[in-house]
């Protein structure tokens, strides 16, 4: 049960009952929240405000008629008018009531909504270059696309998760060159390592196996002979490389796509470029020299251009280099056709710091292949700070220069790693502290919501000793009086609770799933402070040997924090331990 959409329902009906001409796109506009101040009220809504302009009144006046409206209400204690036309409603105990008594009857589905309607998504997340393992700058945006992608299957969409393959640039070729050095140093050779080749021990394996299956064979042979087959190879381990390392973070993709495939005589490039030909989109011209410094690509000459302009971009975008060779830009436009070709009509790329300047390009490339029918919205994940106490940490490392995602996993777990990284909004840089996430106190978000369930779990435990004949089954939780609850302590925990379904649909439509970590702190807050209240107040405490149906609704509220906080950490990958040591 949501009641916040529920009184989102009732308020529109209302508002089409007194104004009948009201549109449908006014009505769109309406938000039902809870207030900033909890003191004036447990709902607030904007409705007034939004349909006072199309219908030509005074926000007051039709927040004065909604009032009136709503004074038959029997969920609504008190309702009052805020401001230049807020509404605020304090509801009545039973339909909190009513909404914790759903979370024992709806379990892991408490909270699902179907928002997306059914709507296929593709979500890109990771396509890190296939040229060695993940390392921490990667990490980020491997979390945050992992956690979207649950959320919004969560939330009714068909997802596709997706990893795009950059298997066709000129980093391939360096990285079977610098395979082949691995080769020969497997047959026995001396090999010093270039700079620009990637020197990294993960490449000793595939030497060796290269040794295994060819032997001293490939010695002599022209490079046209020698790098395709290496570059299969190579290509084929440093995939399963990345996917190990991404299953250390429980990360697992349903499409990984080849750029590869995108090249080639009659490639997708080529149709995509002669489709935008035939729609006008592309046209034969000079840029204008870029303000300020001059990028390294930037060529003065006439070139295939990208209408890019015209669709919001902030310049047009060549699609052919000087040496007729296609620009990335190129094969980005012809992979996001393709997924339009596939039905998605609603996409989302997660992207690095590094490729900010991408948003506007490919927002203008998926608006003019799909002719304004798809969206997408480019989530891009800033840079982490890695620290210790504070201060910057240096870890060891296994793989070159760079710090793993292996690394960071071994040295703190999974859990840590995902939460931690989703416990910030993905657009605004961020430390991870070492010596922080190992805590056992409040400043440790991950620790602090996985104490609160192991808690919900040591209640439980303490009911089968205080009182073994009582019975705390599914059934007996969601049968049990919890009109008992009826203190102010227990409604705030309760209301606390009933935000879960609202929290899960606006985290998915505005693809920001730190909402959901940010929630479940602030559950386990109310939890930790309820369980504080009842070490002086022996009227709130979860169990009391003397009061079988009082116990049954604090288990029924302790069961349903508990189930919160499970389908929470789920979305967020996270484990929800019974005890933690």
């Amino acid at each position: 049960m949501n009641v916040f959409a529920l009184f989102h329902t009732r308020v529109a009906d209302a508002l089409k009952a007194l104004y009948p001409d009201l549109s449908g796109e006014a009505l769109s506009r309406i938000v039902v929240e809870p207030p900033r101040d909890s003191g004036h009220g447990d709902l607030s809504t904007n409705a007034a405000m939004v349909v006072a302009k199309p219908l030509g009144k005074n926000p007051r006046e039709v927040a004065t008629a909604l009032v009136e409206h709503f004074k038959s209400d029997a969920d609504v204690a008190l309702i009052e008018v805020a401001g230049p036309g807020f509404i605020n409603f304090r509801l009545n105990a039973p339909i909190w009531h009513k909404a914790l008594q759903s979370v024992a009857t709806l379990g892991a589905d408490f909270g699902r909504t179907n928002v997306g309607g059914g709507e296929k998504v593709n979500v890109e997340y990771v396509s890190a270059n296939p040229t060695g393992p993940m390392h921490v700058g990667h990490t980020r945006g491997a979390v945050f696309g992992d956690a979207l992608a649950s959320l919004m299957a969560y939330s009714g969409y068909d997802v596709t998760r997706e990893y795009y393959i950059n298997d066709a640039g000129s980093q391939i070729e360096t990285l079977a060159r610098s395979t082949v050095l691995r080769y020969r140093e497997a047959l026995g050779e001396t090999i010093d390592i270039p700079s620009g080749f990637y020197p990294g021990d993960y490449l000793i394996p595939v030497g060796q196996a290269l040794a295994a299956e060819f032997g001293p064979s490939l010695i002599g042979k022209p490079d046209s002979e020698v790098i395709p087959i290496v570059k299969d190879r190579v290509l084929k381990a440093m995939l399963e490389l990345i996917k190990a390392d991404l299953a250390k973070l429980n990360i697992h993709h349903d499409v990984f796509f080849s750029e590869k495939t995108l090249h080639g005589q009659g490639g997708d490039i080529d149709l995509t470029l002669q489709w935008l030909r035939d729609e006008g989109m592309i046209y034969e011209g000079r840029l204008e020299p870029p303000k300020g410094k001059t990028p390294e690509d930037w060529e003065d000459r006439e070139q295939t251009l990208f209408r890019a302009t015209n669709y919001g971009d902030d310049v047009d975008r060549p699609l052919v280099k000087s040496d007729g060779s296609y620009t990335y830009f190129a094969a980005d436009i012809a992979y996001h056709r393709n997924k339009y070709l596939r039905g998605f009509k609603h996409m989302v790329n997660v992207l690095g710091a590094d490729h900010s300047g991408y948003v506007k390009r490919l927002e203008a490339a998926v608006k003019a292949v799909s002719l304004g029918e798809a969206e997408i919205d480019v989530r891009i994940c800033q840079l982490v700070r890695l620290m210790k106490n504070g201060e910057p940490f240096k870890m060891s490392k296994r793989s070159g220069d760079l710090v793993t995602l292996a690394d960071v996993v071994e040295e703190v777990g999974p859990d840590a790693v995902r939460f931690m990284l989703l416990y910030r909004r993905n657009d605004a840089s961020m430390d991870f502290d070492f010596a922080q996430v190992k805590e056992q106190t409040r400043d440790n978000p991950v620790f602090y919501v996985q104490y609160a369930h192991a808690r919900t779990w040591s209640i439980f435990r303490n009911v089968a000793k205080e009182m073994p004949g009582l019975d705390v089954s599914v059934a007996a939780l969601a049968g049990a009086d919890v009109g008992r609850l009826d203190s102010a302590a227990d409604l705030e925990l309760i209301r606390a609770v009933a935000q879960w379904p609202r929290i899960v649909a606006a985290a998915a439509l505005a693809h920001e799933p730190h909402r959901i970590a940010f929630y479940l702190y602030e559950l386990a807050g109310a939890f930790h402070g309820f369980w504080a209240k009842g070490s002086h107040d022996v009227a709130l405490r979860f169990v009391n040997a003397d009061d079988s149906k009082l116990t049954l609704a604090r288990l029924a509220l302790v069961g349903a924090v508990r189930q919160v906080l499970l389908n929470g950490l789920a979305l967020l990958g996270v484990s929800a331990p019974d005890e933690l040591s």
